[in-house]
């Protein structure tokens, strides 16, 4: 199980550590003309590549790990992510910039297959506390990603000494992409060596009928074709939850880093890199400790429907204090105490928000129709996720972009949308079944 860890903390580290750095990066390469405003764009762009490329092919990476197992699948994407971090930090133009973020998309269909790992070697007594952690191991990683993605660009100009030549020159946010690439090609060389294989059918173990999930007819050891899960309503309603929380979520994701770059004078805060990669640190920390250590307590005493459906609530206000924080530091014309107070409140905002994804990946794991199909069922999901966070990047930086450029609602149009599609998040949310053991319990 460690070792399941261990290889979903590396999705983040590949993944995350361009935040911080990635609108200035745009902005050097040229391609805005010199406006600021049009970052948004192109930044959105990059981002939202790779999902679209992990939205094609992840269904088809999970629903392999269904016949030939979790394990050779789980290397491949690991072996992937490596080489388009080193393709990502030798990229000196846009167009190979995006290259490098599809070449990681294609070769990564890891999370949805590391879930139905971890489905298969737990049940319900355990299952709440292993996928607790999950979030936790991705709030590590977005921690440490932006913490180093963000001090180490630019290694010739903090530390000449050291970084000398004009390949650090040329190159110059090279460094955090190679240690993204060198931290997965361990992952890869460990798990290589010491990971085993957890598909029933793989390992002589006969699975069990049917996992205890929401009520679902279908009772088949063998993978259930995608067509069956598509018309099953039991698998879908969590699918759907669980793709529309990944829009929002990826949404108000992109935004962090952008509205904190963004300069003053257009109502962000103008923080520089190095800021916006401690901050996202911090985040990730406080976020992924309070997942690990009360999501448990907090879904046992309250159920799992009931968490999700008020965590989704938190969106609201967490959206809102965008705005504020725009007016604020415009009037003030600087970064001060309040703007520091907002910022601690909004990560409150984020730990409760995160809640949700604890529960709908025990939703999601749960509605599979049987161990057989966990591959098919989370590859499913995380197509849809890919699919969502393909189109956030995109649609909220070019939003973005676009409300300051010419002013919509105040420069406060991309809020206004975040906001109607949590109305909608809520509103499906309602739709979750009370999970079998939960009626019972009752």
């Amino acid at each position: 199980m460690s070792l399941t860890y261990l290889a979903l903390f590396a999705e983040p580290i590949a993944s995350a550590y361009i935040f911080p750095f990635i609108n200035q990066l745009i902005g050097e390469l040229g391609v805005t003309g010199g406006d600021d405003r049009k970052i948004g764009y192109y930044a959105g762009l990059i981002e939202s590549l790779f999902f679209v490329t992990q939205a094609l092919t992840t269904w088809q990476w999970s629903r392999l790990s269904d016949f030939v197992g979790r394990r050779p699948v789980i290397l491949i994407g690991l072996l992937g992510l490596s080489l388009s971090n080193f393709a990502f930090g030798l990229s000196r133009t846009l167009s190979m910039l995006i290259i490098s973020r599809c070449i990681a998309g294609v070769l990564n269909g890891n999370v949805g297959v590391m879930k139905s790992m971890l489905g298969d070697i737990t049940d319900n007594t355990n299952m709440t506390y292993v996928f607790a952690l999950v979030p936790g191991v991705f709030c590590a990683g977005i921690s440490i990603a932006p913490l180093y993605g963000g001090a180490l660009v630019k290694p010739q100009e903090r530390w000449p000494h050291v970084f000398r030549g004009e390949f650090w020159a040329a190159y110059p946010y090279f460094l955090p992409s190679l240690i993204s690439a060198c931290f997965t090609l361990i992952v890869f060389f460990i798990c290589a060596a010491f990971m085993k294989e957890s598909l029933p059918s793989k390992i002589g173990k006969r699975p069990e009928p049917e996992i205890p999930t929401t009520e679902n007819p279908l009772e088949d050891e063998k993978p259930i074709p995608m067509m069956t899960l598509l018309k099953t309503y039991s698998v879908m309603i969590p699918i759907a939850n669980y793709g529309t929380l990944a829009l929002v979520d990826i949404g108000f994701f992109v935004l962090l880093p952008l509205f904190y770059s963004s300069p003053i004078e257009i109502g962000g805060l103008g923080f520089p890199p190095s800021t916006i990669g401690t901050a996202l640190a911090i985040f990730g920390v406080v976020d992924g400790s309070a997942q690990a250590f009360f999501a448990p307590k907090v879904i046992e005493l309250f159920g799992a429907r009931n968490v999700f459906c008020w965590a989704v609530y938190w969106f609201y206000p967490l959206i809102l204090l965008f705005p504020i924080m725009s007016a604020v530091v415009t009037a003030q014309g600087e970064v001060g105490p309040i703007i520091w107070v907002l910022l601690v409140l909004q990560l409150i905002f984020m730990v409760l928000v995160d809640l949700a994804y604890t529960v709908i990946f025990i939703f999601t794991t749960r509605a599979a129709p049987n161990k057989q199909s966990l591959g098919s069922t989370n590859g499913l999901s995380q197509s849809l996720t890919s699919v969502a966070r393909a189109i956030g990047p995109a649609l909220t930086t070019s939003l973005f972009a676009a409300s300051k450029e010419y002013n919509m609602l105040g420069g406060n149009l991309v809020y206004v949308v975040l906001a109607l599609l949590t109305t909608f998040l809520v509103t499906l949310s309602r739709r979750l079944p009370e999970l079998q053991d939960e009626d019972e319990d009752a």
